[in-house]
């Protein structure tokens, strides 16, 4: 069992953690506070898994500017229990709250990501070396998209997971 909730300067040092223990570097310090900051908790209140969206302007040909899922890391042990869909889902209503549509940019070589992208209604709208400051060196990068108007409060389906 676990809670979504927001993510807080007091989980910080988890987040960097959780990161390091898969081997990435996220650094929460640096998030932006304007962005949806979500961090999953077990029963313990531990923390889990974390993820984020934010607003983006790639100051691309192909990618608009827009509301994008821009991260999400989950405990290794958690991993495959619904959490990062959980986060996703969280992250998406969080973005129908202020606009009709949700972006992703996902390494096209990422499995997981862009099988968890397409549970959560993810469509593939491009493909490119590098879509603004995001460039995938010797692989190739995937622009996807999913229409959020279902999940907008008033829809009947904001509560459904």
């Amino acid at each position: 069992m676990f809670s979504i909730q927001r993510l807080e300067p007091r989980d910080h040092q988890e987040v960097r953690e959780l990161s390091r223990s898969l081997g990435r570097h996220s650094a929460p310090e640096f998030f932006d506070a304007g962005a949806c900051l979500l961090a999953a908790k077990d029963a313990n209140g531990a923390l889990i898994g974390w993820a984020k969206a934010q607003w983006w302007e790639p100051e691309d040909p192909i990618a608009p500017d827009g509301y994008y899922l821009c991260g999400v890391e989950v405990h290794a042990a958690w991993q495959g229990r619904g959490v990062a869909t959980a986060l996703g889902l969280a992250r998406l209503r969080w973005i129908a709250q202020r606009a009709k549509t949700a972006w992703c940019v996902v390494n096209a070589r990422n499995t997981a990501s862009l099988a968890l992208q397409r549970s959560l209604g993810f469509t593939l709208m491009a493909r490119a070396s590098g879509f603004g400051t995001v460039e995938f060196t010797g692989a190739e990068g995937v622009l996807l998209r999913r229409h959020v108007e279902d999940l907008a409060p008033g829809s009947g389906m904001e509560n459904d997971e």
